[in-house]
């Protein structure tokens, strides 16, 4: 099967070199994103949504090992700082005991008493020698443990300020998922009230329904009004309005003497 793949790939290769020639390789790239490109577009834009949420809360077991790792060195500093601070606490007090002895052996005896005993001065002048050189040590020591308590706060501080940078850019990421998907939701809003009015929608059609009952029922109201109409019928009643013109004009003629003259040409007619 392996033989077989190669010798299928070899003359896919040897027939596309023939088809494009040199061009092969940058058609074989458009293609390749050209495919991806259209592959990425038939996605759904709520499946993309979908799948940014999941990214953002995958985000979660990091900011989880950093909240635990930070807890850690908060308390290993805890601890840290007890102990330079104890140190300092000795050191102070080995120094205020050197201090004292120094005092004394400058003084020149030959002999000290410290605590019910008798010390020669050269006794005194070998431990003030003895602590001396250890004090020396220890302040070494805990310089040391300041210089490394202070970068490991420094340290803290700046996993602390990444840790809420961290935070801060999951929460921003979460409102930018929210508003996109509020801007594709009015998006889908706006395009189906477009479409509304250009397809042939079940409520169209109910609408043109409704339409056509409305239009029977007024042709069968006018329809039975028909029926009281008797045509080609000449009104005989004259109205208010006419009647008092005719008589007005009666009364102006009669003024006139022109009823009287229209008598009299009407009688000999007859």
């Amino acid at each position: 099967m392996l033989k077989r793949g190669l010798i299928a790939a070899g003359g896919l290769a040897l027939l596309l070199g023939l088809v494009f020639g040199r061009d092969v390789s940058s058609y074989v790239k458009t293609t390749v994103g050209w495919v991806n490109s259209t592959v990425k577009d038939a996605v759904p834009v709520q499946f993309e949504l979908d799948r940014a949420r999941k990214m953002i809360q995958g985000l979660d077991p990091e900011i989880g090992r950093h909240k635990r790792e930070i807890a850690r060195e908060e308390l290993e500093l805890r601890k840290l700082a007890a102990q330079v601070q104890q140190d300092n606490e000795k050191l102070s007090k080995n120094w205020s005991e050197i201090e004292t002895l120094k005092t004394d052996l400058s003084r020149g005896n030959s002999n000290y008493v410290y605590a019910g005993h008798s010390y020669t001065s050269k006794q005194v002048e070998t431990d003030l020698t003895n602590r001396f050189e250890r004090y020396q040590t220890r302040d070494a020591t805990v310089q040391k443990l300041n210089m490394i308590l202070t970068a490991r706060q420094r340290g803290l501080e700046a996993a602390q300020e990444k840790l809420k940078a961290m935070i801060a850019a999951k929460r921003q990421l979460e409102v930018e998922v929210e508003n996109l998907e509020a801007r594709m939701k009015m998006v889908e809003v706006a395009k189906a009230s477009s479409e509304f009015h250009i397809d042939d929608s079940q409520l169209s059609r109910t609408r043109q329904l409704l339409s056509d009952i409305e239009s029977r029922i007024e042709v069968d109201a006018q329809l039975v009004n028909a029926d009281d109409l008797v045509l080609d019928e000449i009104p005989v009643g004259v109205p208010a309005e006419q009647v008092k013109i005719l008589d007005r004009i009666a009364e102006f003629e009669k003024s006139k003497g022109q009823g009287t003259d229209e008598a009299k040409l009407v009688g000999v007619e007859k």
